[in-house]
């Protein structure tokens, strides 16, 4: 494992050179980048919305208590002679 040779510096070389070559490259990648950021922020900030908007909260009714019929009860809350 020895250094790199001349020939291996060239691929190296080129291959930078295709991607981050041209004027301005990396920033234009970067303000591309950043676009993409705000575009998936403001997407999922207007998909919150719309599911607020479509599907209030849940509405939770309290239970009915009858007259003249026990509520049921668990072990814990029977005498002990009662458990069966």
């Amino acid at each position: 494992m020895g250094g790199l040779s001349l020939w291996h510096w060239i691929i190296v070389i080129a291959v930078v050179a295709l991607l981050f070559g041209g004027k301005g490259k990396i920033s234009s990648v970067m303000g591309d980048f950043a676009k993409g950021i705000k575009a998936f922020k403001s997407g999922m900030k207007d998909e919150d919305q719309v599911d607020d908007a479509v599907m209030p909260p849940p509405q939770v009714t309290p239970p009915v208590s009858t007259p003249g019929i026990a509520a049921t009860t668990t072990a814990g809350d029977r005498p002990a002679h009662d458990r069966g």
